[in-house]
């Protein structure tokens, strides 16, 4: 049986490293996990009790393809509450996570053929589903000198029809601030492209609040999940924010290619988003790990990154270690016991001398991984 062309995507590597590491727990090694962005805590206790409640209560059918409204309604109110902004709760479509909200951001916004910029280093899914979409992603080399962030400069003569950017990012976790994200937003305008905001690391803040794309304008399609900050990895819930004649057109896609978001996960985020107690006691155990990191693992040997402004990620450049990312990661893997995700993930062209370190899981475990990882460097 053939197969479509649309069908040749690249792995998704990080989810290979994660098989290798869970085959290596299988022999009965023990294995700390710096390759994956998922927090080590599971959903608040009040989302899971809201579900046990609604599961004795309700048969949790099918949602509008909207979803819940009062959810709609309360992550509406969250954008007063986190950035003074007062958006409309008709303009929120929740969505099966984030990845469910760029099939449908790009589904309404582009054509066969459209290319789209994507900033490199970068979360690397943006550029699979949008080649199995039959669109053009288009990198876009970011430099050190601005924190591997793009800036407007970096658009001219790229001739997109859309622009990507994220902020806490994937896999730097640098921001944007308010002028870079406005100077992109009106680069990205002057050259007709639509603008799609990722917001998903919203929320894992260290010193300032990350700036939202809605604080500058309506004309932007922001995308974000429960995922991260509110500790839902595998509940699969995230929502979208759109420009208001938009809503109906995400609507009709929405009903088509997935009904609805699943009803369970979307009563639990109901829940997730007032249990502020205990996500930003997550935060606090990520902001040490952050700072173990910094000061670990140059002492490790890996000298070369910026200091992540959010999210649970370093990026290192290991060049004078390696250029074969992805063999250094299974060496680590292999002698060391500490997974990492190659930087080939995140950037096709630079990514051989690139990795990726989360430290998303316990304290402990990034004490270990940074003690595993000087051992395995000073042997080496």
């Amino acid at each position: 049986m053939r197969n479509s062309t649309r069908s040749n995507v690249d792995p998704f590597i990080v989810m290979d490293v994660m098989e290798a590491a869970r085959r290596a727990e299988e022999t009965g090694r023990h294995i700390i996990h710096m390759e994956v962005g998922q927090p080590g805590t599971g959903a608040p206790k009040g989302a899971t009790k809201a579900l046990t409640a609604a599961l004795d209560n309700d048969a949790l059918g099918y949602t509008v393809a909207l979803g819940l409204p009062a959810l709609r309604r309360r992550i509406a109110r969250l954008y007063g509450e986190w950035y003074g902004v007062d958006l409309n709760p008709e303009r929120v479509v929740i969505t099966p996570g984030s990845s469910g909200g760029f099939l449908l951001a790009f589904t309404a916004l582009f054509d066969t053929g459209d290319r789209v910029g994507i900033g490199a280093p970068g979360y690397p899914s943006y550029r699979q589903i949008l080649s199995a979409l039959d669109l053009v992603p288009v990198d876009i080399q970011s430099s050190p000198e601005n924190r591997l962030q793009p800036v407007a400069a970096d658009l001219i003569g790229k001739n997109l029809k859309g622009l990507l950017v994220a902020s806490p990012a994937n896999p730097t976790g640098t921001m944007l601030d308010r002028a870079a994200m406005g100077g992109l937003i009106e680069a990205a305008d002057a050259q007709g492209a639509s603008f799609i905001s990722d917001e998903i690391y919203h929320g894992l803040e260290y010193e300032a609040k990350a700036v939202t794309a809605l604080e500058l304008t309506d004309e932007a399609y922001v995308i974000n999940s429960f995922s991260k900050y509110f500790s839902m990895t595998g509940w699969r819930v995230g929502w979208m924010v759109v420009p208001e004649d938009h809503v109906r057109v995400l609507e009709r896609i929405a009903q088509n290619l997935f009904i609805c978001a699943p009803h369970a996960s979307q009563v639990a985020a109901l829940a997730a988003m007032d249990c502020t107690e205990e996500l930003e006691a997550n935060l606090a155990v990520y902001r040490e790990n952050r700072r173990l990191m910094i000061e670990g693992l140059p002492k490790a040997g890996f000298t070369s990154f910026a200091p992540p402004d959010g999210a649970f990620y370093v990026y290192a450049d290991v060049s004078e270690h390696t250029d074969d990312s992805r063999a250094f990661a299974a060496e680590i893997l292999e002698k060391a016991g500490v997974a990492v995700t190659p930087g080939l993930d995140f950037d096709p062209v630079r990514g051989a001398t690139t990795l990726r370190f989360s430290y998303a899981r316990s304290s402990a475990d990034i004490r270990e991984g940074l003690e595993r990882l000087a051992d395995f460097m000073k042997a080496r």
